[in-house]
């Protein structure tokens, strides 16, 4: 009897020291892995970052070689381009600083020849040495992520280049005093571009999956320690079935608030737990699918990946693009495994799903504005070398059109190499006028009055195909703040194709309403014959176009100056 007490003193005493040892592992587990995570975003918004601000770096090279090859630059240009990019979206300042670290055009005017104090690091870059970053703590707190390399808007070929700055300072006839010595190519190499970008989202995010880590911790903890008390606390049954409880309640809240869609089946196969974003995803709510078969509300796809694991094999982050009740062609990552006991029985299977819609959205931002710099360089190269050329051909052939007597084939033929030179020349004109930083000029607009206007420029070519253009707008719309000039001109270009669209009749239809918030929406509608399903995903990439003779550039700018305005099509 004596020896029996003993044991038990001892199991009370040991216990507590079992529970401290196992909580400091699971700490020790959970801080590795949120170091590890925390890093791994890390890592991901520093490269995610430097391929931006390098995009934007080479953008704004590429406007400016475009305007010293064009013999059309002036001493405001850089500012203005440099302003322009400023004005994009997560792009905080950007600036050109020479070695002295002296500000020779900043996105705010208001910084020129001013000091700007972050050249330290900058300084001790090399000619030919590819971009740098640095994260800046500023004085107000924030943190800014700075890209800054060598300014190179000058191409490779430094001494053809040299010849043609000091041929376009003769012309312009600039002077000391008044021109940007420091484009010179032996000026360049002393000068540093540099794009501050903003961090808060990618900070936000970290914050969020750290957040997500905690809350997997507490309930790793909270469960943890309520099965350690179960087993050394046998004895006290009672309080310890309801600390179980109390525990499980917690971990079944946070669990059902986490940002990842949980489904739990039992043996049978029926549901058992399905969490708030669970019902998000798929449409369906917990009283719906308790007591249900997974594929009697999960789709094909999905079903057949969850009864895969019965093989054993567990599914980890297999992404697929899936329709659900209220989420039609959703992207998410699945991952599905078995769950087992401690004596390793079979007791279900848990499909976790993550929504991966923000991070699309993410990803196709990057790849547009890598786009936007890509043509930005097509188009400085294709206005150097096309256009001059040009100039001359319609030189020639005018001079040979009035050599010839007037309806000669050899007149005509004249006309029709005037012809094509200008319609050439009107193609470089639309790939400018795309790869160009939008200038927006906005004011307070009346948008019945801009769409009366706009349809009048278009309804002599209507009623010359035999088609009727009808206008219904929504009296007393709320003036809209915009550019009337650039919003005219997207609305051409709906009414052009919807026109070519038709063929000898139909009907235009414009309809302009009020939409949540202070927003307008304008529709344009037409009876032509539609555009393909294999179609719709490509209509607003530069030079995807249908038509004979189109240039695959009218939708993609019509896209670019309404998101200019902060809006949809």
């Amino acid at each position: 009897m004596k020896k029996s007490k003993n044991r038990f003193q001892v199991g009370m005493q040991s216990s507590p020291w079992i529970i401290l040892g196992s909580t400091v592992i699971l700490l020790v587990v959970v801080m590795v892995l949120t170091y590890q995570n925390t890093n791994r975003q890390k890592q991901y918004m520093i490269r995610l970052l430097s391929e931006k601000g390098a995009a934007f770096i080479r953008a704004v090279e590429a406007g400016a070689r475009s305007g010293m090859m064009g013999m059309m630059w002036d001493d405001n240009s850089i500012q203005l381009l440099i302003e322009e990019t400023g004005r994009l979206p997560d792009v905080l300042y950007m600036a050109v600083v020479d070695d002295q670290g002296r500000v020779l055009a900043h996105s705010d005017p208001s910084q020129i020849d001013k000091p700007f104090d972050k050249t330290r690091k900058i300084t001790h870059l090399g000619p030919d040495q590819t971009e740098n970053w640095e994260l800046v703590t500023q004085q107000n707190g924030h943190q800014v992520f700075e890209v800054h390399r060598h300014f190179r808007p000058l191409s490779t070929d430094h001494q053809a280049m040299n010849a043609h700055m000091q041929s376009m300072m003769q012309h312009h006839r600039m002077n000391q005093k008044n021109a940007n010595e420091w484009l010179l190519p032996g000026n360049l190499a002393k000068v540093m571009i540099i794009v501050g970008l903003d961090v808060s989202p990618f900070k936000a995010a970290i914050e969020s999956d750290i957040q997500t880590t905690v809350i997997l911790s507490i309930v790793m903890l909270l469960l943890g320690f309520g099965g350690f008390v179960s087993l050394f606390w046998m004895n006290s049954y009672r309080s310890a079935r309801k600390s179980l409880k109390d525990t499980s309640a917690v971990a079944d809240e946070i669990v059902s608030h986490l940002p990842v869609g949980l489904v739990a089946t039992d043996q049978q196969r029926q549901v058992t737990f399905f969490n708030n974003e669970a019902e998000r995803i798929t449409g369906f709510t917990q009283e719906q699918v308790t007591q249900m078969m997974p594929n009697e509300f999960l789709s094909d796809e999905l079903s057949q990946l969850y009864f895969r694991i019965d093989k054993g094999t567990p599914i980890i982050d297999q992404e697929m693009l899936l329709d659900f009740k209220h989420n039609p062609s959703m992207p998410i990552s699945v991952s599905a495994i078995q769950i087992h006991n401690d004596m390793g029985e079979f007791v279900g299977k848990l499909l976790i799903i993550k929504d991966l819609t923000e991070i699309r959205k993410l990803q196709e931002e990057i790849q547009q504005q890598e786009k936007l710099a890509t043509i930005g360089s097509l188009a400085a190269g294709v206005a150097h070398e096309v256009r001059n050329p040009l100039s001359s051909i319609k030189a020639l052939a005018t001079y040979f059109s009035g050599l010839f007597t007037a309806g000669t084939e050899s007149s005509e033929a004249a006309d029709v190499l005037i012809q094509e030179v200008d319609r050439l020349n009107r193609v470089i004109t639309e790939l400018l006028e795309f790869a160009r930083p939008s200038e927006l000029n906005r004011k307070s607009e009346d948008i019945n009055m801009l769409l009366s206007n706009s349809i009048r420029l278009i309804r002599q070519d209507a009623a010359n195909k035999n088609i009727k253009v009808q206008l219904d707008a929504e009296e007393n719309l709320c003036p809209v703040w915009m550019d009337a000039d650039r919003m005219t001109q997207s609305l051409l270009n709906l009414y052009i194709n919807a026109l070519q669209a038709m063929e000898a009749s139909g009907q235009l239809s414009i309809r302009a309403c009020s939409a949540e918030g202070d927003n307008v929406e304008i529709t344009v509608k037409d009876t032509g014959k539609g555009i393909a399903h294999e179609d719709l995903y490509k209509i607003f990439d530069p030079y995807f176009t249908t038509k004979q003779n189109g240039t695959g550039l009218g939708l993609a700018i019509v896209r670019k100056i309404v998101d200019g305005h902060k809006g949809k099509i």
